[in-house]
């Protein structure tokens, strides 16, 4: 009787997939601490984010570059470029100014858990404005992901209440920019590339936040202590660039939906790096909250 067996070379493969979808996941995790690092310094949400894009800009525009000179890529029309213009700002730019103006006011790990609503968003937007069907697991995955939000908030309201709803408006407004753009990637990815378009769409972001930095702040501002550089640097590389690039790899190799479950480690690896690094409190009541979100999450991605 022949014997149903696995195929060597693929595993191999799953598990560098695997890999690749926990490293970007802590990757991205680990941006709010950078974050929260280096607002003991004397810096603002406008000039982190311009130093965070400035020292990831050179990465991206290789990648933009090789692609540019290469005969094999689907050339772009003027449509094609209002279009990278429009989410590289909307979705990196805004996106980002959003939350690092948020994190000024909250903690990592209600930032990281408010960030993870955005599958909840996509939903809800996509059925508002593509018509798409909206049912009994959206509803509940609103219900879980929302209530564990509620949670965290509610426990975290003795301890940071001044700012509180501020810099939580903050970061709903970046997941909300977030949503937006990834429904609007769709197609477009496909037709050009995912790290061709992360690179020219990140570049629009980097461009728009230097702009945004020399208007309203003078050369001065960037007279810094050298950490706010130090951090900048590891943000850009090791929160940015880096997991960007492994996402896109796991997601090739082991698909959208195995890599986005494994996203799920985000907002429990911002939870605990924050106690770690930044001396903040993991009670009972974030653990649930964290539990109720993620749960939230995984009831539109499980069949």
């Amino acid at each position: 009787m022949p014997h149903k067996t696995h195929p060597i070379a693929t595993q191999p493969k799953t598990l560098l997939g695997f890999t690749l979808a926990t490293l970007a996941a802590i990757g991205f995790s680990t941006k709010a601490i950078l974050v929260k690092l280096a607002y003991h310094y004397p810096v603002d949400a406008v000039t982190l984010l311009a130093l965070r894009m400035l020292f990831s800009a050179p990465f991206f525009l290789l990648i933009a570059l090789r692609h540019a000179h290469s005969n094999q890529q689907t050339p772009l029309n003027r449509k094609d470029y209002l279009a990278l213009l429009v989410l590289g700002f909307s979705g990196y730019y805004l996106s980002s100014l959003f939350d690092f103006i948020g994190l000024q006011y909250i903690s990592a790990g209600l930032e990281r858990l408010i960030l993870f609503l955005y599958p909840t968003l996509v939903v809800i937007l996509s059925a508002v404005f593509l018509r798409k069907p909206f049912g009994r697991k959206e509803l509940l995955a609103m219900l879980l992901s929302y209530s564990g939000i509620g949670v965290v908030v509610f426990d975290q309201l003795h301890i940071q209440a001044e700012h509180l709803w501020l810099g939580a408006g903050f970061v709903f407004a970046s997941t909300l920019t977030y949503a937006f753009y990834l429904i609007g990637t769709g197609e477009f990815v496909v037709k050009i590339g995912a790290s061709r378009f992360t690179a020219y769409a990140m570049l629009v972001a980097c461009l728009a936040t230097v702009v945004q930095f020399l208007c309203t702040h003078p050369i001065q501002a960037l007279d810094l202590p050298m950490q706010v550089y130090q951090y900048s640097v590891v943000m850009a590389i090791f929160s940015t660039v880096l997991p960007v690039f492994m996402l896109s790899a796991a997601i090739r190799m082991i698909g959208s939906s195995h890599t986005s479950l494994i996203g799920s480690l985000g907002p429990v690896s911002t939870l605990l790096l924050a106690t770690v690094f930044l001396g903040e409190t993991l009670t009972n009541l974030q653990i649930g909250g964290a539990v109720l979100v993620m749960l939230g999450v995984f009831s539109l991605t499980l069949r």
